[in-house]
């Protein structure tokens, strides 16, 4: 059974850094379209950020040169480096892995809080 895990969430202060990892053992990883989601209390889940097998990025409006996602398929991990994190970023972030025809994964989460 494949599993997505993510790490890397916690409490920082609002400009501060955190880097998110998303590890998938097991997985052929370079076949997968890898992303991440967001979702705080109250509000709409929102997509952060995408990288395909070729390594081309999207990202959401509230991402936008903020944030990175990057893979390392050697690795089977997926990050997401978020700087000048603000309070509204504050949210449960969960990793996902797409492809064609195959089963889609997506992990428990790992909580981002910014304090003010």
């Amino acid at each position: 059974q494949v599993q997505l895990m993510e790490s890397g969430g916690g409490l920082v202060q609002a400009g501060g850094s955190l880097r998110l990892s998303c590890a998938a053992p097991g997985l052929l990883f370079g076949d997968y379209t890898l992303g991440w989601y967001r979702q705080s209390p109250g509000n709409q889940r929102e997509l952060v950020a995408t990288i395909t097998r070729s390594g081309s990025t999207t990202y959401g409006d509230s991402a936008m040169e903020r944030f990175t996602i990057s893979r390392d398929n050697a690795k089977n991990t997926c990050y997401l480096q978020l700087t000048n994190l603000k309070p509204e970023d504050t949210a449960l972030y969960w990793c996902y892995a797409r492809a064609p025809g195959r089963p889609y994964y997506n992990g428990q989460g790992t909580q981002v809080t910014v304090s003010s």
